[in-house]
């Protein structure tokens, strides 16, 4: 008997579907910029050595790493895009780094010139950055596009426990990350948050509250949840070789996943549900498994399992001073 992934019903609200659902029927890719961007935590700023657990290659394709202008990237992701996935049309995605670390007119010039290459069949802009690099000015930079795209800020929340935060070097604290979701309230960007799973001083009941800090903030619309990788370059990577510690199983992971996603939000769109890194870089875990695998093992656990996204979601009561 089919089941319901069998019919391309995931245990969430999945992001392709929702692309689909969006854009009616219309094959949706993202193309990868690299805009050349630094960290505040990279060049001293704020810090130095970035996140402990950061390695920028990781996470960065080499077709991105080793094009150096905006138009070539562009133009090389659409047509790979085209050629080897059907792809029709295409949100501009700037993601190494932090890419809105530069003053808002240089940000400008440089989304400016990403629209413009196929503006045909560019749909949006998505942004990713951390908390501690907005402002209201960059706010309304990305806002003004909204009338002519459909624009995501992607924001890097990572944990909720400042004790964490400190404790990867992350240079921002969760209070920073509650600041600039007080300016997006009423904001018209649709907003994706970040997080990372398995840090082995967390305790999984630690985990699970991250759902209710992602489900107060009605303006966040999507999520992607990542589970802590171990690469080569980091300052986490190094410690790791000297000193192993426990880090999720693909089993674990499943079964943490299908407490987490019952709690979410239903309206929640989920990007992703795992992290990825080049297998060269990649120390540890290693699930023996290709991205395709990694997610079928996970949707296929999830859905033998029962889970429903927001079947334990309890909506927050409405406050007497709330507006109504």
């Amino acid at each position: 008997m089919a089941t319901q992934l069998d019919n391309g019903i995931k245990p969430y609200n999945h992001y392709g579907a929702y692309l689909r659902e969006k854009y009616n029927g219309r094959r949706v890719f993202k193309v990868i910029v690299d805009g050349n961007f630094t960290c505040p935590n990279r060049d001293g700023s704020k810090g130095y050595g970035g996140c402990t657990y950061c390695n920028v290659d990781s996470f960065t394709p080499d077709t991105a790493r080793k094009i150096p202008s905006i138009r070539e990237q562009v133009e090389n992701g659409i047509a790979r895009a085209r050629n080897s996935y059907g792809a029709e049309k295409f949100i501009i995605y700037f993601q190494p780094n932090t890419n809105t670390y530069a003053p808002a007119h240089m940000l400008k010039m440089l989304y400016d010139e990403a629209l413009s290459i196929d503006p045909e069949n560019t749909l949006g802009l998505s942004v990713g950055t951390r908390p501690d690099c907005l402002d209201l000015e960059k706010i309304a930079l990305l806002e003004s596009y909204c009338d002519r795209y459909d624009v995501d800020l992607e924001m890097g929340m990572e944990s909720i426990y400042n004790d964490t935060l400190e404790r990867i070097n992350r240079g921002c604290s969760h209070d920073e990350f509650t600041n600039i979701m007080g300016l997006l309230e009423n904001s018209p960007l649709e907003i994706c948050v970040h997080t990372i799973f398995g840090f082995p001083w967390e305790t999984e009941e630690m985990m699970l509250r991250y759902a209710d800090e992602i489900n107060k903030n009605t303006q966040i619309k999507f999520v992607k949840l990542h589970h802590l990788h171990i690469v080569e370059g980091s300052i986490m990577g190094a410690k790791y070789k000297k000193e192993p510690f426990k880090l999720f199983s693909i089993e674990e992971y499943t079964s943490f996943l299908s407490k987490f996603i019952p709690l979410l939000r239903p309206d929640i769109v989920v990007q992703r549900i795992f992290g990825i890194a080049d297998k060269e870089l990649l120390i540890a875990p290693n699930w023996g498994l290709p991205k395709s695998g990694i997610q079928t093992y996970i949707d296929k656990g999830m859905e033998a399992r029962g889970v429903v996204q927001g079947s334990l979601f309890t909506p927050r009561p409405i406050a007497a001073n709330d507006n109504l």
